[in-house]
């Protein structure tokens, strides 16, 4: 099982070409309610057109990944050590994946760097 970072669902979405490993894989995706509030953040700030306003209910029940929901309890406890980044998306969508111990695909290099490398796959 694999929790989709933002960028690959952006990828996903796009039909961008570093979305590849993700369609190779035969796993299941899953989608963090983390996710979409980092792509309403995005388009409400202009940086992310590909995707509109109102894909964004399209995008969690897209069919390519299922929407999960862990306690946010748990999220954010799992969230606390990892003081590592600043961004809390990334420390947030970090967690997730911890706390559901599944690979977390992302296509950023400082979280590749920060995890280990049985717990990611890279984009």
């Amino acid at each position: 099982m694999i929790l989709l970072d933002t960028n690959a669902v952006i990828w996903l979405l796009t039909g961008h070409r570093r979305a590849k490993p993700l369609a190779e894989t035969g796993a299941r995706l899953y989608l963090s309610p983390v996710t979409l509030l980092e792509l309403k953040f995005l388009i409400e700030c202009g940086r992310l057109e590909e995707v509109g306003d109102n894909a964004l209910e399209a995008v969690s029940k897209d069919r390519r990944w299922q929407l999960d929901d862990p306690a946010s309890e748990r999220l954010f406890m799992a969230a606390l050590p990892l003081d590592w980044t600043r961004d809390p998306f990334d420390r947030l969508l970090v967690a997730h994946a911890r706390c559901r111990r599944w690979k977390f695909a992302t296509g950023d290099r400082r979280l590749q760097e920060k995890l280990p490398p049985t717990t990611v796959l890279d984009l």
